[in-house]
């Protein structure tokens, strides 16, 4: 008898002394967290709470981890975000301020009458390219902001990409003869079916060609429209200078412009709009590159079944 006794006051000891030890434990891992919160208030996003499964205190550690590691990606995704707005910021002043300079300097000398005749002409033509390319830019850059908008959103239903390809090609027909490029097209004349943004696969397709055209430095394109199982495969290639390794990992980057062989000319956004563009439709792109020899954009988008 005296033994249960013994072994009762004894269970009941070591049940206190470890509630009291878990107790303590508890308080040090609040104030460790308190600690913790302080430190992250002040910028330290690589702060964690350290805790053993079974500590009283540790569902509350682990929550408030995962916490901090989901507001580090998010502040991270700002400062990039603001980063990027600074680089565009800067891009803009020097890409809309150039061309719109020598506009205003060309249209002012034929208006005060500084050139005449074939000269006058040349800078009146002059100005119209540099107003031409100035509303590229600004069409490019509409663009990258509404898609990067919360207000974005685009109409995907089904639709004839055969026809639908052929329909913005027509219009870049007489650019390739005017530019003496030569084009191979091959599109089938069986419909086919896949679900699409209808504008959003014209602004695609827009932005392939005229970084095609305006930085291969090449004078030939193809454009192929093929099935593949279950799936539309659309390429657009050309005979250009090509890209090199280093530059193609980055290739569709916002504001990237590649250093070497390649056209400076652009905003460095068409790219990065026409990948997005295409994730945003359920699709895919990839790109291929061999320095001297061209460039090969794939894009490929499910069949509508």
């Amino acid at each position: 008898m005296e033994i249960l006794v013994f072994l009762s006051i004894l269970t009941a000891a070591l049940a206190v002394l470890s509630s009291w030890y878990r107790i303590r434990r508890a308080k040090e891992q609040i104030a460790e967290i308190a600690d913790a919160l302080a430190d992250v208030k002040n910028g330290n996003g690589g702060r964690r709470i350290l805790s053993a499964a079974n500590e009283l205190a540790a569902p509350i550690a682990y929550e408030i981890n995962e916490i901090v590691v989901s507001y580090e990606r998010r502040l991270s995704a700002v400062r990039q975000t603001e980063e990027a707005n600074r680089q565009l910021m800067t891009s803009l002043s020097h890409d809309v301020r150039t061309p719109l300079t020598t506009l205003i300097g060309y249209l002012d000398a034929a208006h005060k009458g500084l050139a005449a005749g074939r000269d006058r002409d040349e800078y009146i033509e002059t100005a119209r390219r540099k107003a031409h390319d100035l509303k590229e830019y600004i069409d490019v850059l509409f663009d990258w902001f509404r898609l990067n908008s919360n207000e974005f959103a685009m109409e995907i239903r089904p639709a004839e990409a055969a026809e639908l390809t052929r329909n913005i090609l027509i219009d870049w027909i007489p650019v390739f003869e005017d530019k003496e490029i030569g084009y191979d097209i091959d599109i089938p004349e069986r419909p086919v079916r896949v679900r699409l943004d209808a504008d959003g696969y014209m602004r695609i397709i827009n932005n392939l060609i005229q970084n095609a055209v305006a930085h291969s430095g090449g004078d030939e394109i193809k454009i192929a429209l093929s099935e593949q199982g279950a799936a539309m495969k659309l390429l657009v290639a050309d005979n250009g200078v090509g890209i090199g390794k280093e530059d193609l990992k980055h290739i569709f980057e916002r504001l990237y412009k590649c250093d070497k062989g390649r056209s400076q000319k652009g905003s460095g956004l068409g790219l990065s709009i026409v990948h997005q563009l295409v994730e945003k439709m359920g699709g895919s792109i990839t790109v291929e590159s061999t320095p001297g020899k061209g460039t090969e954009f794939t894009l490929v988008f499910p069949l509508d079944e």
